[in-house]
């Protein structure tokens, strides 16, 4: 793996299966000491919950020490210069958690600082959560390739991470947006000239009935992202059509699982019969955040004779 986790693209197909491999071994038990006596910063613009709870809580699993600035903190960005901020934390830490909104300050973060960061959230990507997506759909099967993933709402940083990561496996992903949320051009572009070196088909549609037929997994997202609140009138009128309820789901035809990333707007982007719907793994995605998130900072930031399967 590079030294830094900052989108999907970073990573190859077989640093994927290890993250997997590893996640799998980690979730057996529950502490390993692979980290022990490193100290990692969380480093958060924006507050949140999972992401968290499930980087700090797996750290200390695997016996490292965790530290969280919170926005207030730090004021990443406006305080004092980004560059200034990464040699100092590195001075200090073994790793670091960023959370923010715009995505040149992970990358600015990454540049100056010589030790990993790891996106934890940006407005252009959130690779964290795609990973724990892509796990939890190959822990349903033990397979990914010919595995149709469905996508409908805003195409947002979480899309442009799954993007990423499914051309990287060979997963079919469909993307229903409306007009005008579609997904980032270029990451689509980029993402579509892996897929096809890797047989995945990578297709972007208006209609969710259209984009659900034959789904294996179907997945959406908040509406409106932290950030976007002066938007959210708009956007429930523009999204409504995009809920995914009993309805929509009849469009399948076939057996499927309901995934969505959390937090849930229930009866906007998801009715409350589909949350908690036997097709949902929802909560097990969310635990799966840890898991993976462990194996990641135990590869970027342990040594590999100390991770122990």
């Amino acid at each position: 793996m590079n030294k830094d986790l900052i989108s999907g693209f970073d990573l190859s197909e077989q640093d994927i299966e290890n993250i997997f491999s590893l996640t799998s071994k980690l979730k057996k038990k529950k502490m390993d000491n692979c980290l022990k006596n490193k100290t990692i910063g969380l480093v958060f613009q924006k507050p949140s919950v999972r992401t968290r709870v499930s980087f700090e809580v797996g750290a200390r699993q695997l016996g490292a020490n965790c530290l969280y600035l919170a926005p207030h903190d730090i004021e990443l960005g406006s305080r004092e210069p980004l560059k200034d901020v990464a040699r100092v934390l590195c001075r200090y830490l073994d790793g670091i958690i960023a959370r923010t909104f715009a995505h040149e300050h992970v990358i600015e973060l990454a540049k100056y600082a010589d030790i990993p960061v790891i996106n934890g959230l940006s407005d252009l990507y959130h690779p964290a959560q795609a990973l724990a997506d892509i796990y939890t759909i190959w822990e349903q099967g033990n397979k990914l390739k010919g595995v149709k993933l469905v996508y409908i709402g805003d195409g947002n940083n979480v899309v442009n991470s799954l993007l990423a990561i499914c051309a990287k496996v060979g997963m079919d992903f469909t993307v229903a947006t409306p007009k005008g949320y579609e997904p980032n051009k270029q990451i689509w572009s980029d993402a579509q000239k892996i897929a096809k070196q890797n047989k995945s088909k990578l297709i972007h549609c208006y209609d969710p009935k259209v984009a659900v037929k034959c789904a294996d997994f179907i997945y959406s997202d908040v509406w409106t992202s932290m950030g976007q609140e002066k938007e959210a009138v708009k956007r429930i009128k523009v999204f409504k059509p995009y809920q995914i309820n009993a309805e929509l789901l009849k469009s399948v035809g076939k057996q499927y699982k309901i995934m969505h990333c959390m937090p849930i707007h229930r009866g906007q982007e998801m009715t409350d019969e589909v949350v908690e719907s036997e097709q949902s793994i929802i909560f097990d995605q969310a635990e799966n955040r840890m898991h993976v998130q462990k194996a990641v900072m135990a590869l970027l930031l342990g040594s590999k004779s100390k991770v122990k399967s």
